[in-house]
């Protein structure tokens, strides 16, 4: 049976520019209440080599080292029903996505969005952009960060996401 999960607020300071988007968060993520929680989910890795916001780092620290390289994070999914962690189990009729028009009104230097995998591009293509009433967003997949992403390594996801850093 799935349970009607809710996802997190977004992180975001004022003047950011750049936004990366999950699905969902998956249940480490939930129950410790922070992005990217799960221990082998390479985000918080990737982001300590790409912008000093490691693992190593207290949460609160990485998300100021966000904030400092004008990134925010959200989901596209503010709610949802699902069992377990994996984007394919989300009941596709569960889906209730996040108010993307009232955040790009409070966030206008936001122009680029980077989504964390297929899932979360998907959602944002689907039930957002249609949305948007022609706002010029630049829109990059990148290859998932999760550890059940295994079809790429460390290596070659580091590469792709560093897009999120060039000009």
């Amino acid at each position: 049976m799935s349970v009607e999960l809710r996802g997190f607020p977004p992180v975001v300071a004022a003047g950011a520019r750049i936004l990366v988007l999950g699905s969902m968060p998956g249940a480490a993520s939930l129950a410790a209440g922070e992005y990217y929680a799960h221990p082998r989910n390479a985000f918080w890795q990737i982001m300590g080599d790409l912008i000093g916001a490691g693992p190593a780092l207290p949460y609160a620290r990485r998300l100021e080292r966000l904030a400092a390289a004008g990134i925010a994070l959200w989901d596209v999914i503010g709610a949802c029903e699902r069992l377990g962690s994996l984007d394919a189990d989300i009941v596709p009729g569960s889906i209730r996505v996040n108010d993307f028009a009232g955040f790009f009104a409070v966030h206008p230097a936001i122009s680029r969005i980077f989504f964390n995998g297929a899932a979360a591009e998907a959602a944002f293509r689907r039930h957002v952009l249609p949305t948007l009433d022609g706002r010029v967003l630049r829109l990059q997949r990148l290859p998932s960060t999760s550890p059940a992403h295994a079809a790429r390594g460390y290596a070659e996801k580091l590469a792709a996401w560093s897009a999120i850093v060039a000009g």
